[in-house]
């Protein structure tokens, strides 16, 4: 974690408000606009960043709802020969990550996710030219959806372009709109007030494209990718002095109860400890 410098203050930031439900300590610097993203006490990481736009492709068009495991793998940091950095309060280069769930009612089949951020790309599928991108252009980031009959592959959700692309077995291809006419500016913001100020179950709570019923669900599935990752970190230092990482496992999710029944020392990581005067 950056060192902190109580001197290098901005005069007009608020760092208490800045803070939140974070634990109390000094002005850190560079960790606004962007860096605190990067350490557990502030943000979630790259899957946490980009996932809800990523995700919410799959998890919209499948009917998702909870995962029941997750596992993963990070990739590490070498300062010195045969010894990576040991970071656990910060978020890692690049990870793998792999979700199960259950089949759906627009889905019969068990359905496995994979996540891949910090350079890791998936493998080009057979059926999609070498040459073409996989997601969105120059296969920096993107979706395949890859199903008995083919494979869908789009952009990010709210990008421009969104090339959304079908490829099918056979060889056949279809190529969706490359721009579609987005909300204008702050509309959803627009619309989630209306629906606070509606009421549960009002026209206005009820056309949302994300209401908590369908977010709530999906944000798990997003922790749930961290706390496998958080959990691969956690370790134990052996009588020979080596280091035994006991949490590098396929987590068992049980979503009703929100915790993991396979590794208790995973279910630090399902709360968090609140600041005093930001209690929920």
């Amino acid at each position: 974690m950056p060192k902190s410098n109580e001197s290098l203050k901005p005069e007009a930031l608020n760092w208490d408000l800045w803070l939140g439900p974070a634990k109390e300590k000094p002005f850190t610097p560079n960790m606004h606009p962007f860096n605190w993203r990067g350490w557990w006490e502030y943000g979630t990481g790259a899957l946490g960043d980009v996932g809800c736009h990523l995700i919410d492709i799959p998890y919209r068009t499948l009917g998702l709802k909870y995962p029941k495991d997750a596992e993963c793998s990070v990739g590490s940091v070498f300062t010195k020969m045969w010894t990576p950095e040991y970071i656990p309060e910060g978020c890692p280069p690049s990870s793998f990550i792999t979700l199960n769930f259950d089949p759906t009612e627009k889905n019969p089949c068990p359905i496995e996710m994979t996540w891949t951020d910090g350079g890791i790309r998936p493998p080009h599928p057979e059926i999609i030219p070498a040459n073409s991108d996989i997601g969105g252009p120059g296969s920096r980031n993107g979706v395949l959806m890859i199903g008995e009959k083919g494979i869908i592959s789009t952009n990010i959700n709210d990008s421009d372009p969104l090339t959304p692309k079908l490829f099918l077995n056979d060889g056949t291809t279809e190529f969706g709109p490359e721009i579609e006419n987005f909300e204008s500016d702050y509309g959803h913001q627009r619309k989630w007030v209306d629906a606070c100020k509606s009421g549960f179950n009002s026209k206005e709570h009820l056309e949302l494209t994300s209401s908590f019923d369908y977010a709530g669900p999906m944000t798990e599935t997003v922790l749930m990718g961290n706390l496998a990752i958080r959990s691969y970190m956690l370790r134990k230092v052996t009588t020979k002095g080596r280091s035994d990482f006991f949490g590098r496992k396929k987590l068992i999710w049980d979503g009703k109860n929100t915790k993991i029944t396979n590794l208790e020392e995973a279910n630090q990581f399902v709360g968090r400890e609140y600041r005093k005067g930001w209690e929920i």
